[in-house]
């Protein structure tokens, strides 16, 4: 299962394609990497790839799935976005308000919408429900808008960050 990783903001798939002992075999972007990889103690890795040595440290961010890995010369702001941590990232952010869209950041199913195209809403009110990874979400508006148009009907399948509704 390929895992995408977003690395000082540049986004690349990663998939373990195999692994013997210290031996891994990994895609990045497509491109396969054969190293040995060794944890020499928690959160530092010893990494061997064509012969040469490179020695990281793997440290947890503040937020789940994120770290921070430093080499001798640099250091990276790294994201696992994984499905679980999209999520988690969804339900950290579940007014998803972004001006006059409201999206779901997971691809899911539509269960309920509460409101019809031309209602009223007020700041806080929830315009529509989820359902992804089998847990439903509810999506708010952070202002009082007026429903435009909703452009998914109840029981739709839908992509992750898909406009569902557009309220002005």
């Amino acid at each position: 299962m390929a895992l995408e990783i977003n690395i000082d903001g540049q986004s690349v798939s990663v998939e373990l394609l195999g692994k013997e002992g210290n031996f891994h075999k990994v895609s990045i972007d497509g491109k396969v990497y054969d190293v040995d990889l060794v944890m020499v103690e928690e959160g530092v890795y010893s990494i061997l790839y064509k012969n040469k040595s490179y020695n990281v440290e793997l440290a947890a961010g503040k937020e789940p799935k994120t770290y921070r890995i430093n080499t001798l010369y640099n250091s990276y702001e790294v994201d696992v976005l994984d499905a679980e941590a999209k999520y988690l990232k969804s339900r950290k952010h579940d007014e998803l308000d972004t001006g006059s869209v409201v999206s779901s950041p997971m691809p899911g199913k539509v269960v309920r919408i509460l409101v019809k195209e031309g209602d009223k809403v007020l700041a806080g009110d929830t315009v529509i429900i989820v359902s992804a990874m089998k847990m439903e979400s509810e999506y708010k508006v952070k202002k009082d808008r007026t429903v435009k148009e909703i452009l998914v009907k109840e029981g739709d399948t839908i992509d992750g960050n898909q406009p569902l509704i557009i309220v002005e």
